[in-house]
């Protein structure tokens, strides 16, 4: 019974052990060399790329649409990502890789299209993790910073045109799904009363009882974070769960604040601070395990190439999500997406540890 979730933060904290155990395993026993991370990352990407364009199309044609930018878009980052860096170890290495390269930028192009136009913001996301992980790539090849004025400017031009094609899309075609400024709308008529809800009812542990949807709430995890729905009825779990019309009121929380918000008030603020912490932990180490994997690659060890990119991948899918889901948009770290960052979280963290195959003992680096 000690190992049975008792309610969602427990189940959070479950799951997120047992992915933390798993990627360690899979990232020691599997054989990620330079040439099998770059056709994953490459398969990925397509099917990322075919995923979001299938889910356009059906919401464009009213045949129901599954949104799922939201927990696959930092995969889809991680991929990308991953390959743009494998492309810059071939480089380094006298490889040709002319004809790989506009592959990967055709892929780019159509996750940016498909996604961006399937949701504001994993247009965001799209945008902050390209810049992320072209930064990340730089350092860990020593170039010269891509953080120039120009390149900002640039970074910032293509967020407003993309915004703005959205707008005259939605205007045009008449579908106000479209609209970042409906977005926007929302977003301002319901933040001021969803954070005078946050402010006024969160505790240091929890919230109090009486702000919640829930006659018999806890106080502590009733739900507004959680994990997949279908996850916790497949387990049969009794957790209060939110369903049909009371989506909206899951709405306050859920999607009209940043993740930030919606963490203090479920769990309360030292939880939240806890949770802060081990964000920051996890993209410290990430940066000093990819230091190493420079060292040694710089050094001509050829062993780590395939997880140095691989880290570089899920570093900025890391991050980008972060920076997105806790500053900006709580849907981003919450539902199936929060079983996404607990999985790149894990990927990144398990390159801490390496198994010894010849004695079968696992050391801490």
């Amino acid at each position: 019974m000690l190992l049975i979730a008792q309610n969602h933060f427990q189940l959070i904290v479950e799951v997120g052990l047992i992915l933390l155990a798993t990627m360690i395993f899979v990232l020691n026993l599997v054989p990620f060399s330079l040439s099998v991370v770059t056709f994953l990352s490459l398969f990925l990407s397509g099917g990322f790329a075919i995923l979001f364009g299938v889910d356009l199309a059906f919401l464009i044609l009213s045949f129901g649409q599954h949104e799922f930018t939201h927990p696959f878009g930092p995969i889809a980052l991680l991929a990308i990502i991953t390959a743009l860096a494998s492309l810059k170890v071939m480089e380094e290495s006298g490889v040709n890789v002319g004809r790989l390269k506009r592959i990967v930028y055709i892929l780019l192009a159509a996750i940016t299209i498909f996604g961006g136009a399937m949701h504001r913001s994993f247009l965001l996301l799209w945008f902050v993790g390209l810049f992320i992980g072209y930064t990340i790539i730089s350092k860990s090849f020593r170039q010269k910073s891509i953080l120039t004025l120009r390149r900002i400017g640039m970074f910032f031009g293509a967020a407003l045109v993309a915004f703005g094609v959205l707008e005259i899309v939605a205007r045009i075609s008449g579908m106000e799904v479209f609209s970042p400024v409906l977005r926007i709308s929302r977003l301002a008529a319901n933040s001021l009363s969803s954070l005078k809800l946050v402010v006024e009812n969160t505790w240091l542990i929890g919230h109090d009882p009486a702000s919640s949807y829930w006659s018999n709430s806890s106080g502590f995890a009733d739900g507004y974070i959680s994990l997949p729905m279908q996850f916790i009825l497949l387990f049969g779990l009794p957790f209060p769960l939110f369903f049909g019309l009371l989506v909206t009121r899951k709405d306050t929380i859920d999607y009209m604040l940043p993740g930030i918000f919606g963490y203090a008030y479920d769990f309360g603020y030292l939880t939240f601070l806890i949770l802060l912490l081990i964000v920051l932990g996890t993209i410290i180490v990430g940066l000093m395990i990819l230091r190493e994997y420079r060292h040694k690659r710089e050094s001509k060890n050829r062993k780590y190439l395939g997880k140095e990119v691989l880290l570089i991948g899920s570093l900025t899918g890391f991050v980008s999500q972060a920076v997105i889901g806790l500053f900006l948009f709580n849907r981003t770290v919450n539902g199936m997406a929060l079983l996404t960052f607990m999985f790149l979280g894990s990927l990144v963290l398990a390159h801490t540890v390496t198994i010894r195959r010849d004695s079968n003992e696992a050391v801490s680096r």
